[in-house]
């Protein structure tokens, strides 16, 4: 299944309820940097995730230990903050990604039983 096509795709309050833990799950691939994991997140469907709302985030989770970060010089441009995840991080991801999925399936199973004249399945 894929994302429909544009900016925004899904409702915004879908995404602020997701959006840490898939950052995370980004990082949780390899080290990166800011740039690459927007790119990485619309390239998996979740649309463009904007600098605005991207850097505080990834801010927020170095403030809580899920991730680390180091400074360096770029080869040909300007430097990049590159993250990393910490084990304090994998066990967050871990814990609320298995809520998450569950909470996922929940309300799938729910929305699932309405049928388009207003009655359950």
């Amino acid at each position: 299944m894929t994302a429909p096509e544009g900016p925004a795709p899904w409702p915004a309050q879908w995404l602020r309820g997701v959006l840490d833990l898939a950052v995370l799950a980004v990082v949780a691939r390899g080290e990166t940097y800011g740039y690459r994991i927007g790119a990485d997140l619309a390239a998996l469907g979740l649309g463009v995730v904007k600098g605005g709302t991207l850097y505080p985030l990834l801010g927020r989770l170095e403030d809580a230990g899920d991730v680390t970060s180091t400074w360096r010089e770029g080869d040909a441009g300007p430097g990049r903050k590159w993250y990393s995840i910490t084990p304090a991080g994998r066990a967050r991801l871990s814990g609320e990604g298995a809520q998450w999925r569950t909470f996922a399936h929940l309300t799938s199973d729910l929305v699932g039983e309405v049928t388009p004249t207003g009655g359950t399945r």
